[in-house]
Formats: C-alpha cells, structure tokens, sequence
C-alpha cells in the first residue's frame, strides 16, 4: 500500500488529503488563507499564513488518517509570487496574488515585445502572469533575496531545495515553451536577468525529502493546482478537457507533446512533464466565479453558495450578466473591464439576477470551449467539470445549456490534490503508467443541453455583445 499526503495550497484555502492506493481518499483537512485586497487591483497574501496553513492542515490529514505516508506532493496557485531570503527561508514581502492588477503599467511598457512573447512562451502579455508580478515586487517593495512562486518558496521549506516544476515555470512569461527551460532574454526583458532562478523539475521527479509530517519522506508530484485537476480527471490525451469552477473558471484542453501556439486568445503552457515526456495543454480563464458568487453573498442576495439552487430564478426575464468584476481574460484581455448587468426592469427581481449571473458565468467558459476547439482544429465534444461551484445544478445546466455539450462532474470534490498524489504515486514506482496511477472515474452526475441549439446560440449572440461592449469600455476607461 502506498499513502500519499498531497497539499493543494490555494487562493482561499489550503487543503490537505492523504490517499491511498487501496482505499482512496482516507483524511482531509483544510485551512482558510484569506487575500487582503487592496486599491487600485492589489491582491495580497501574508506568507506565514501560507506556510502555516500547509503545514497545519498537512499535520491534521496525517493524524486523522493514522497510518505511515509514502511521499508528499504539492499542487501550487502558479502565478503568486514573493520575495524571500534563500540562506533563512524568511519572506521578504507579501505574497502577491495572481489576481493582482498592480503591474498592469510594466506591460504597458513592453507592449510592443508582445508578439514575440507570446511567441516564445504561449502566453498572453498580462499581469496574471508571474514574471510582471516580480518585476512590479523589484521595482516597488524590495531588491533582496529572491524572488519566485510561492512553490519554491514552500518546498524550500520543506526540503530545502530551490526548485519548480515546469507546468508552474510555463505560466511565468519567462520560459521558452518549447525547450521548456528557463529564457535569459525574457529575463532581461523584465529587468530580472539577474535574478536566481529555480531548477526546473518533472512532476514525477523526487526532489527531496521532509521529516515536517512525521517520518523522513520523499516529496514529488510538484504541479500547478489546474493542471493537477486536468491529470485528476484523466485528460491525458489530446483533445480532453475539463473545467475547475473555483475562485475563478479555468478551463483546460490536452494538446499533447507539441505546444499549439492559440490563434484565438487562449494561453498554451506545458500541462506536465513526467515519464521523460513533456505534454502540453491551451487554457483560458474567467477570473471571478465563486468570487462572483461571493459578492452576491456581501450584498445580501444570498446567504451561501449552497442556497442558489433554491434563489435562482426559472428565465432571466433579459437580464444579462458579464462578470467581469476583476476584468476579462480570454478572449478580450482587458483587465480595465468591469461588470455589468444590463436588460433590468422595475419587475426585475434578486432570482433574475442570481440566474443572470450563472449564465454569464457559463457564458465565458462556453466562449472558452469554443476557441479551444479552434485551436485543436475539431470541437469539443463533451466538458469535464470540477470544483465546489458544481454543486449548483443551475449553473451546470446553464453550462451544459449554453455551450450545447455535456458536461461531466467529477466525482470527487479533491481534483486537484488527487492530481499531484497520482503524479508522486509515479515517482515512487518508475514501471507505473500516469493512466494507472489515476485510476478509471464514472461522472457523479451528466448534463445534457436541454435548450435548442437555435436557442443557445441566440443567447450567446446577445451575450456577445454585452461582453464586447464591457471590454470596449474597459478599453476606454
């Protein structure tokens, strides 16, 4: 038998699960991170609560499992970024969150490299990524010690290795995806050519030990938390997709060993490297899902995620939402977006709106669907979907409904640390293929469309419109 502790450190949370090869998930535990959000787009974490909530919800997993863990893996946010001291571990900043806005102005200035960025890396020019976050964190907080995702960060502690794997490096805009190692052009590019970097590793390579949960163990199955949940829900071949509803959406598709450049908007990154192979995936974002959700919460509309099934209302009676509440990621990329409810009247009630907004919700991830089916050259023909927001049978219907697919549920609310244990599970045995340390999964439940296509097809064509209008805003503000 072989128990894996794997760590999903998140946006809002950490969570922490061992599974074991024989019984499946045997002990969870979670820790709430909670992100100061600040003027003017910034988004913060403190570091030792980062720290803190890996190593108390791991301690918890291991406890209330009560039996010996084999290794450790680490599923990662990918783009948060901190300055630390190599020599102590000691953070020398905040964590600046992915969803941080504040290096919009570094971009602006290095606009006119941003096709040969996106060239180069499969990337988008925006400050999602890490490398704006680190220049922006040199320019504005501090020039000491080094400054990387908050993976090598984590792991350092742990093991004391200065590491990443290369699914998280590729979301950096500093690697070239296709040698996938690290580029000293982009480097300089972003006033960080002097910077110690990471060594690159594969998802199923040890790269060291911990005794920080009991017993010396090896730590491997390091990975970005989408790319983990693609493993989890077995999208190992080309053409497979699945969608995370989280904080934010993200959808991802398999486009196997070569990296596909998108024509559409999307970002190409390397999904993992394991089994001396490095395969590649084209991804997209919707930036505020159960952050969304959440601001209906602080107004009053609702009381939990969990009552929407019950608020939402049958017709949005025209109502439409674009949720663009921290802007729009692909296909627009206007991050100077902001959201809008349009088509209201005096009759327009709270279940109108609840509903507007799920359906604008799917609406993205539908527009999403569409442009990785371009990319791939063939349509996808169904949707894997994950994350707590999958619950809601209404936004499930609405995605199913609006993007004329199935939609697949998966079975388990733990995708993504399940992920990287399947990937340390290889790492401990080299004979073991990837598809059998994931195991075969049955969807808990299907959505089938049950609108028309003629229907689903006028609503995206309005839908469109107010999301176009949103980014032409966004663009002019």
């Amino acid at each position: 038998m072989t128990a894996i502790l794997a760590i999903d450190q998140g946006t809002s949370g950490t969570k922490a699960i061992v599974v074991d090869a024989d019984e499946g998930t045997v002990a969870i535990a979670e820790e709430t991170v909670r992100p100061t959000y600040l003027p003017g787009g910034g988004v913060e974490q403190n570091p030792h609560e980062l720290l803190d909530s890996v190593l108390t919800a791991g301690r918890r997993a291991v406890s209330t499992a009560s039996r010996p863990i084999h290794a450790v893996a680490l599923a990662n946010q990918g783009e948060t970024v901190l300055a630390w001291d190599p020599a102590t571990g000691t953070p020398l900043s905040p964590a600046i969150v992915w969803q941080d806005r504040r290096a919009e102005n570094i971009c602006g200035e290095l606009a006119e490299h941003s096709a040969d960025i996106a060239r180069r890396t499969g990337l988008v020019l925006d400050p999602y990524f890490s490398a704006p976050k680190m220049a922006w964190l040199r320019r504005n907080l501090t020039r000491a010690g080094v400054v990387t995702t908050t993976d090598t960060w984590l792991v350092h502690h742990l093991t004391g290795e200065f590491v990443t794997d290369a699914s998280t490096a590729s979301r950096s805009l500093l690697l070239d995806l296709d040698s996938a190692a690290w580029d000293g052009e982009l480097a300089d590019l972003f006033g960080l050519g002097g910077e110690r970097m990471p060594r690159i590793v594969a998802s199923d390579e040890v790269v060291g030990t911990t005794r920080t949960f009991g017993q010396e163990v090896p730590v491997a199955g390091l990975i970005v938390d989408q790319q983990a949940a693609l493993v989890a829900e077995a999208c190992l071949e080309q053409g497979a997709a699945k969608c995370t509803y989280g904080t934010g959406a993200f959808l991802l598709a398999n486009t196997g060993s070569k990296p596909v450049r998108s024509s559409a908007g999307l970002t190409a990154s390397v999904a993992w490297q394991a089994r001396q192979q490095t395969l590649y995936c084209v991804d997209g974002q919707v930036y505020t899902v159960a952050s969304a959700v959440r601001w209906l919460q602080d107004l009053g509309l609702v009381q939990s995620p969990t009552e929407l099934d019950q608020l939402v209302a049958e017709d949005s009676e025209g109502v439409l939402c674009v949720p663009a509440f921290a802007g729009l990621a692909a296909p627009w990329w206007t991050p100077e977006a902001t959201a809008s409810f349009t088509g209201m009247t005096l009759s327009t009630r709270r279940e109108h709106l609840v509903l507007a907004l799920l359906q604008g919700i799917a609406a993205q991830v539908t527009e999403l669907a569409d442009l990785v089916g371009r990319d791939l050259g063939r349509p996808l023909t169904r949707l894997r979907a994950d994350g707590g927001l999958t619950n809601s049978t209404a936004l499930m219907q609405a995605q199913a409904d609006i993007a004329q697919l199935p939609v697949d549920i998966y079975p388990s609310a733990h995708a993504t640390p399940l992920g990287a244990a399947a990937l340390a599970r290889c790492a401990l045995d080299p004979q073991l293929s990837l598809k059998e340390a994931v195991g075969d999964w049955r969807p808990s439940t299907v959505y089938e469309p049950r609108w028309s296509a003629d229907r689903a097809l006028e609503f995206r064509t309005t839908w469109a419109q107010a999301a176009t209008a949103c980014a032409a805003k966004g663009e002019h503000s």
